[in-house]
C-alpha cells in the first residue's frame, strides 16, 4: 500500500470546507470527512486507478460533495496536490509539486 504525502496548503483546503460544512448543518463537515478519508484510502490501494487529469496528476472525484482529491502516484507514495471544490479556481494547484 502506498504513503500519502500532502502539498502543506491541503489542510488549509480542508479545513476551511469542513468548516463551512459544518455551519450549514450539524455533523456535515464531519461527513466531508469521512467521504475524505474513504478517498484516501481507495488512493491508496490503487493509486493507478482513477483518470489522469492535468501534469501527470490522477483525480478522484468525491461522490457526495463536488470536490476532488487531485494527486500524483509514485512507486511507493502518494503525493496529493490538492482537495480542489469541482468548481471554484480551476487550476489554482497546478504550480504545486
Amino acid at each position: 500500500m502506498s504513503k500519502l504525502i500532502f502539498h502543506p496548503d491541503v489542510a488549509k483546503e480542508i479545513k476551511a470546507s469542513y468548516e463551512w460544512y459544518q455551519g450549514q448543518a450539524e455533523g456535515l463537515g464531519d461527513d466531508f470527512l469521512v467521504e475524505l478519508e474513504s478517498a484516501y484510502e481507495a488512493i491508496m490501494e490503487l493509486p493507478n486507478t482513477w483518470p489522469n487529469f492535468s501534469n501527470n496528476r490522477r483525480r478522484f472525484l468525491l461522490s457526495r460533495f463536488p470536490f476532488s482529491v487531485i494527486y500524483h502516484p509514485s512507486n511507493n507514495s502518494v503525493f496529493v496536490v490538492a482537495v480542489m471544490h469541482n468548481s471554484k479556481k480551476p487550476g489554482y494547484w497546478e504550480s504545486r509539486t
